[in-house]
């Protein structure tokens, strides 16, 4: 097995601050807004250094839509930011009808993403996003997995022009994904070969994926796991590659198993090679109150549900 190093936990929020950082540092026209967050999205470094591009528009995430959207009519690259839950569920008219409707060039990225935010509870969580931003035409869905892959995609959307939805998170989780690696939208990375099940993560999920892997494996069962890093549009190639090799499938990620990547994944399937598959996501259910690491386990979003997964889909082949 390949073997994959933790070289230190690290918020992957941070990895949106850096990037975008480093963005105002090169591109003149990325222009950053926030609704009241700014320590919390990280993006108090692009303010300090670019104060001109940053507008701080308070507790007004619908304005804020509002305004991103205009700017990009000038030419300007918008970052929003503010929590996952308000950047989808509180402004979704205005992301359908000012920014995905005109195909308006705004990035809208999304911290303190699915459970793992943790003690603020239910009304702050959301794991229903990925299915409400996948569903709006034109709108790229990205999720990423570590602090190093965050900050790649921060920078590589700068330079793709339509609508993007970039989920991240609070915890700090594990760093493991190459130091300012490439990023290309749309294109799953390969983390591990297998032939007994194929495991597709995204997300904080993918570490958990990895360590699942390490556990099959010394049970004897060959793991092959995928980061989808990007929702949509989803690389269909591989995950179909992958199971006609292995035969079955389990999907792995820090959301509702109703509209997320496992039922994308479903469907591609269902379209081209009807594949078994198995589902690690939350049930149907809101969150709660609780530390992001009682939280995955309560809820199963961890390696040894996805290691369980695994061998319950073996079985169906």
């Amino acid at each position: 097995m390949k073997v994959y190093e933790n070289t230190g936990n690290k918020d992957t929020r941070s990895g949106f601050g850096a990037g975008l950082t480093e963005l105002g540092n090169k591109n003149e026209n990325v222009v950053a807004l926030c609704a009241d967050l700014t320590g919390s999205l990280k993006m108090n470094e692009f303010a300090n250094q670019h104060p001109d591009r940053f507008y701080q528009v308070g507790i007004a995430e619908a304005n804020m839509m509002g305004i991103a959207a205009g700017l990009t009519i000038g030419g300007k690259i918008p970052f929003t930011g503010t929590f996952a839950n308000f950047s989808t569920g509180r402004v979704y008219d205005q992301i359908r009808q000012s920014i995905a409707y005109s195909d308006k060039n705004v990035k809208i990225c999304a911290s303190h993403s699915g459970l793992t935010l943790g003690e603020d509870g239910a009304t702050h969580q959301i794991l229903e996003d990925i299915g409400l931003m996948k569903m709006l035409p034109g709108m790229t869905v990205i999720n990423t997995c570590d602090y190093n892959q965050t900050k790649a995609a921060t920078i590589a959307i700068a330079d793709h022009h339509g609508p993007v939805y970039l989920r991240f998170g609070r915890p700090k989780v594990a760093n493991f994904t190459p130091e300012n690696g490439s990023f290309e939208i749309g294109k799953a990375v390969h983390l591990q070969d297998g032939k007994d099940v194929t495991i597709v993560a995204t997300g904080h999920l993918v570490w958990e994926a990895l360590e699942a892997a390490k556990e099959l494996n010394e049970k004897g069962i060959s793991a092959e796991v995928i980061n989808i890093h990007t929702i949509k549009p989803l690389d269909e190639k591989a995950i179909l590659d992958s199971v006609k090799k292995t035969g079955c499938i389990v999907t792995a990620e820090e959301h509702n198993y109703l509209g997320g990547l496992g039922e994308s994944i479903a469907r591609t399937l269902a379209q081209h090679h009807p594949t078994p598959q198995e589902f690690v996501a939350t049930q149907d259910t809101f969150g709660e109150s609780g530390t992001p690491a009682q939280l995955l386990e309560k809820y199963g979003l961890n390696a040894a549900n996805i290691a369980a997964k695994a061998e319950q889909v073996i079985k169906r082949k």
